[in-house]
């Protein structure tokens, strides 16, 4: 519709152009087409006249006046144009124009709202990333969630996506892993332990204990300095496959997972450490190897390699970064507990450093989970000894409800989860609520189909039969929806999506609560019907791109 005005827009112009009501005889710039923030000021309006004031040396208003008189002399899809506040034209369309979007949204069915392909970024997105020395907690899931609903806007946003899983398997709470393990492996066999206050609690790190004794008996005997990288590698694969089957239940699914320990391996580390050097970036004090990050916007300079000769975290993390973008990633895209905000600007003086584009690499912060019972705080999981994890919150309210109450509020907003409101099978559960809608449709069409009535092919109804004013309000969400994804995608924002389905889902409810489609004459039937099925694709394809089920019957 916008692309549809904006022609109508450039052809007034050139006709005024050649007529000589206007002087500039060039099309200007700049100029937007929007929708108001106020319904009576019109579907659309256009600021063009305003950016042309200086040029043409009239006021904005007599511009519009030019343009809505060349307007009107044009076949186009507006019942009125007008000229409000300072000169903006408003459009204010025809019905039929609304109403012309469920053509659309049936014919394309589930690829409504996704932006070809062609064209697009090649992007990476690095969420997760959790420690494999534990269950996923909470905060790790709502991570989880916004990352892969990230990824799944830009991929309908038309471009090339990949998601990648960083394991950080190499440092000192790997070690640390690996000693609580022989710990508890030794204090089930009896010998007596003195367990570390800093060591890995929790019933998981028994089980793993339990699992390597019954794999290796002979290790309960076994020196300390032998034990412990058993311990850990062992420690490490389990329950880095228990993240795996924890996040695969959840829905989730990583093309790539890249390990830490691989860096050095390869030598990446010092190869990338070699390219800082040669570019003049790092210097040496007190025997450490520092990179100038102060240089590049950093309120500090950073240290690399640490006086003994060990990398710091900071170097394998500019390493890992430096080699995605060796990969040809155009943008990198890195979800982050919020802890880590003091993080970002030496990273970003990094690539400055390196000549890259520090808006290339984009951080999004997820602040905590505050996790409710009937309103009262949930403090304690069974298997972490130390926090709930989301294994557990997730066999308790099932997986649409984690994701979807997940990304109902901004990243970097705190979330209140309520246990039992996920549950609910009520309206005042928002998923519930949402599916509710769709499974509704699904019902109204199956009614529908035992009384003859069937949903009508692309463009057989006759969309005239709707004349109520909800009617056209939810022609007009529909609309909306391909733009509300272009914006999230933009924005990495997919709460936007989230309020979108709540909106369009209420006003369905509204509509219907209070109009049938069955019992009104057949072809005022059809038209709703056709108007309740493009509701029902879009609300399909939202959930789904949210990675929500759409059930059918609830």
């Amino acid at each position: 519709m916008k692309k549809q005005l904006e022609k109508h827009i450039v052809t007034a112009l050139e006709s005024c152009f050649a007529e000589g009501t206007l002087d500039s005889a060039q099309l200007p710039s700049g100029w937007t087409i929007e929708v108001p923030g106020n319904p009576d000021h019109g579907d659309f309006a256009s600021n063009v006249a305003m950016t042309m004031a200086r040029a043409e040396r009239k006021a904005p208003r007599k511009i519009a006046e030019i343009l809505i008189a060349a307007l009107g002399r044009v076949d186009g899809p507006w019942e009125r144009v007008e000229i409000a506040g300072p000169g903006f034209i408003n459009f204010h369309l025809k019905r039929g124009c609304w109403y012309a979007v469920l053509d659309q949204v049936l014919s394309r069915g589930r690829s409504y709202g996704l932006a070809p392909e062609a064209g697009g970024e090649r992007i990476q997105v690095e969420f997760v990333s959790a420690n494999p020395t534990g269950p996923l907690h909470i905060g790790h899931g709502r991570g989880a969630v916004v990352g892969d609903a990230v990824a799944s806007l830009l991929e309908a946003a038309g471009h090339q996506v990949q998601r990648e899983y960083y394991i950080n398997d190499a440092g000192n709470q790997v070690t640390l892993l690996g000693r609580s393990i022989w710990l508890r492996l030794r204090e089930q066999a009896g010998c007596p332990v003195d367990f570390p206050e800093d060591g890995y609690q929790g019933e998981y790190i028994r089980e793993v204990a339990a699992s390597l004794a019954a794999e290796q008996p002979a290790l309960v005997d076994a020196p300390e300095a032998e034990a412990v990288p058993i311990c850990s590698s062992y420690g490490v694969k389990l329950l880095l496959g228990k993240i795996e089957e924890d996040l695969a239940c959840f829905g989730i699914r990583f093309d790539n997972w890249y390990s830490e320990s691989s860096l050095y391996e390869r030598d990446l580390v010092a190869e990338e450490l070699g390219k800082l050097k040669k570019l003049g970036l790092t210097f040496e004090k007190d025997g450490a190897l520092w990179l100038r990050t102060t240089d590049y916007g950093d309120d500090k300079d950073r240290v690399l390699i640490r006086s003994d000769g060990s990398p710091t975290y900071f170097a394998s993390d500019v390493a890992y970064h430096m080699e995605k973008f060796d990969r040809g990633f155009s943008r990198v895209i890195d979800v982050w507990g919020a802890d880590h905000h003091g993080y970002v600007p030496r990273m970003k003086a990094m690539l400055a450093g390196l000549g890259r584009e520090p808006e290339a690499l984009q951080v999004l912060m997820i602040q905590m989970v505050n996790l409710l019972r009937g309103g009262e705080p949930v403090s304690m999981g069974k298997r972490s000894g130390q926090f709930v994890t989301l294994r557990e919150v997730v066999d308790e309210v099932g997986r649409d409800a984690c994701r979807f109450f997940f990304l109902m509020r901004r990243a970097d907003s705190q979330l209140d989860f309520d246990l039992e409101l996920a549950k609910q099978q009520s309206n005042d559960n928002p998923v519930y609520y949402v599916q509710y809608a769709h499974a509704r449709i699904c019902s109204i069409n199956r009614n529908a189909a035992e009384q003859g009535l069937q949903v009508p092919g692309v463009g057989e109804a006759d969309v005239d039969r709707l004349t109520g004013a909800e009617e056209l309000a939810l022609a007009k969400m529909l609309y909306q929806y391909p733009e509300t994804l272009a914006t999230a995608a933009r924005n990495l924002e997919p709460h936007r999506v989230i309020y979108y389905l709540q909106d369009l889902a209420a006003m369905f409810h509204s509509y219907y609560n209070r109009c049938r489609v069955l019992g009104e004459d057949v072809e005022t039937g059809r038209a709703r019907l056709y108007l309740f099925n493009g509701v029902r694709q879009v609300l399909e394809n939202a959930l789904r791109l949210l990675g929500v089920s759409a059930p059918e019957r609830m």
